[in-house]
């Protein structure tokens, strides 16, 4: 059992939740995943920490009563060193920013930005509060992507945010599936979104790891979560689209076998 301390700018490092029903999505993330979660901070709008043995994984929140027409859903956000000036890129860049960079005393700085095609994401200044301590590993966010119609166009908006190596994995055409890497390492993705995507718009999608994805889908459903898309087979593991109870949309995947030696 390993604690992250770290990211590199551009890297995704934290997610959280909004939800109409704490108490409700807590005992669901528990049920599913193995959390336990901090007591909620009132000066901070009831915001819990979720902990895999004892590391921080997501965040979590109830709706504010300005928000209840909004859908539940997670968040992404990426780390950077100076939010200011990301925000600056993300303007020069065609996105639009939703809350600019903000103080959370003692823990970091953060905003809240649609790209140049919609979808929104967050950004994370650390201070004290340097990401999720527990990453990749069962219970835990593994992989983020930001699914798009205008994948040209998003793969073009977020390299000028962060030095990103941004290497096609499909045929660009029935499959378009762009793989973002900092460092020589595997961060992220970018999909194309197709006509089977109905009117779903762009959006990011966070990925947590199981250790059997068909049943946990099977969990999702004795929770009172839904499956949307799958389970099907991937080149990296069997993924299910699912649902919590109250329409957070997430992925879990169980990572495909090592090919023996």
């Amino acid at each position: 059992m390993t604690q992250r301390t770290g990211y590199p700018d551009g890297a995704p490092c934290w997610a959280d939740l909004n939800t109409p029903d704490l108490d409700g999505a807590r005992r669901f993330y528990t049920g599913l995943f193995g959390w336990t979660f901090d007591e909620p901070v009132a000066a901070f709008g009831h915001y819990t920490t979720a902990r895999l043995g004892g590391r921080s994984v997501v965040g979590m929140a109830p709706k504010m009563p300005d928000q209840q027409d909004m859908p539940s859903a997670w968040s992404v956000y990426l780390k950077t060193s100076d939010a200011d000036a990301t925000v600056r890129r993300i303007e020069d860049a065609g996105g639009k920013l939703l809350v600019p960079p903000m103080e959370i005393p003692v823990q970091g700085r953060m905003a809240f930005a649609f790209d140049s095609t919609g979808a929104a994401f967050g950004l994370w200044q650390p201070a004290s509060h340097t990401g999720a301590q527990a990453f990749d590993e069962t219970g835990a966010m593994c992989w983020h992507e930001v699914n798009t119609r205008g994948g040209t166009k998003a793969d073009a908006f977020y390299r000028s945010l962060f030095p990103y190596e941004q290497q096609q994995v499909g045929d660009g055409e029935k499959f378009d599936y762009v793989v973002y890497h900092l460092e020589g390492q595997a961060i992220g993705g970018r999909m194309q979104m197709t006509a089977e995507w109905g009117d779903l718009p762009a959006h990011w999608m966070t990925y947590f790891r199981v250790e059997d994805t068909d049943a946990s889908t099977a969990r999702v459903r004795e929770l009172g979560g839904n499956l949307l898309h799958g389970p099907f087979d991937s080149p990296h593991g069997r993924i299910a689209v699912v649902s919590d109870p109250y329409g957070a949309v997430f992925s879990i995947i169980s990572p495909a076998p090592t090919p023996a030696s």
